[in-house]
């Protein structure tokens, strides 16, 4: 498989594109808004400096990469030698199923079907593939070259076919493959990550203490390179609000609809859409944690 069609050119749909064309494969994007497609070329451009002075990539290389990046408005022409696709369009339901019935319409049969859903199963929406059997999630993690695991999951209906050769087409992607025998929500990386996220919300909007605090005591007490409200910035508002919108509904608990809500107001309305828009819980290119200081 070296044609990939990335469905929604958003922050993680632009870092596909870019990890899969770097490792050489042919790469259309497409997103119904012109804008985004637009932020999409800047970001690859981006991404080819980046590649350049932090990962040692030659120019060679990065401008072949980009010279495989195409970018289309119109779906059928994205997908027209699609031998895989790469969904990421919003976390909604009923938007997801939508999407699928109008790809299925004009996608070649030969075309397997990827959902880089990060709170859905498959099965979810699985019928309106019209492919079932060739349809699984392959989810990346951001950044994907650097959190560079791909989790393949299948669910009851996926041919193992197919199943065995996305595997190893994230591999060829640069990637490590993380194979699910079973459906999960959350996969194995937001099994883990989510109850994190959520303790650490907890702790904030219930006033115990404030979120470089929180951050602070987790990155002195593991190592790591930042703490979760770091982690929520890389993820993005919008996504974590979707995640709280999806628990609240599921549990009907009133505590994960008011940290949506809080999260909404605080920083959606306001445009801090975390690392993506420059701010959330921190400013950026240049966020407090990453001072020397911060540790202090």
């Amino acid at each position: 498989m070296k044609n990939i069609a990335v469905l929604g050119a958003g922050v993680l749909g632009s870092q596909v594109a870019w990890q899969a064309a770097f490792h050489g494969m042919n790469v259309s994007v497409y997103d119904i808004s012109p804008e985004a497609l637009q932020k999409a070329k800047e970001k690859h451009r981006e991404f080819a400096a980046l590649f350049r002075e932090r990962y040692g990539a030659a120019e060679e290389a990065a401008e072949n990469a980009l010279n495989r990046i195409r970018y289309f408005e119109n779906l059928a022409e994205a997908v027209q030698d699609a031998d895989i696709t790469s969904e990421s369009v919003p976390e909604v339901l009923e938007i997801k199923k939508d999407f699928y019935r109008k790809l299925a319409a004009v996608a070649p049969e030969k075309t397997i079907f990827t959902t880089n859903s990060s709170t859905m199963i498959p099965s979810m929406f699985s019928q309106e593939t019209g492919r079932p059997e060739k349809f699984l999630a392959m989810h990346f993690a951001n950044p994907v070259w650097e959190a560079n695991i791909a989790e393949v999951m299948g669910h009851a209906e996926t041919q193992k076919a197919v199943f065995d050769a996305v595997v190893g087409f994230t591999r060829e992607m640069g990637m490590v493959p993380v194979p699910l025998y079973k459906e999960q929500p959350g996969y194995v990386i937001n099994s883990l990550l989510s109850p994190f996220l959520s303790a650490a919300a907890n702790l904030y909007f219930n006033g115990v203490a404030d979120y470089k605090t929180i951050d602070k005591t987790w990155m002195i007490s593991t190592g790591a390179r930042s703490g979760p409200f770091g982690i929520m910035d890389l993820v993005g508002m919008q996504t974590m609000y979707n995640v709280m919108m999806l628990k609240a509904k599921q549990t009907g608990n009133p505590d994960a609809l008011k940290r949506a809500e809080a999260i909404k107001t605080q920083f959606i309305d306001k445009g801090k859409m975390g690392i993506a828009s420059g701010e959330g819980f921190y400013r950026y290119p240049n966020p407090a944690y990453k001072d020397p200081d911060f540790l202090k």
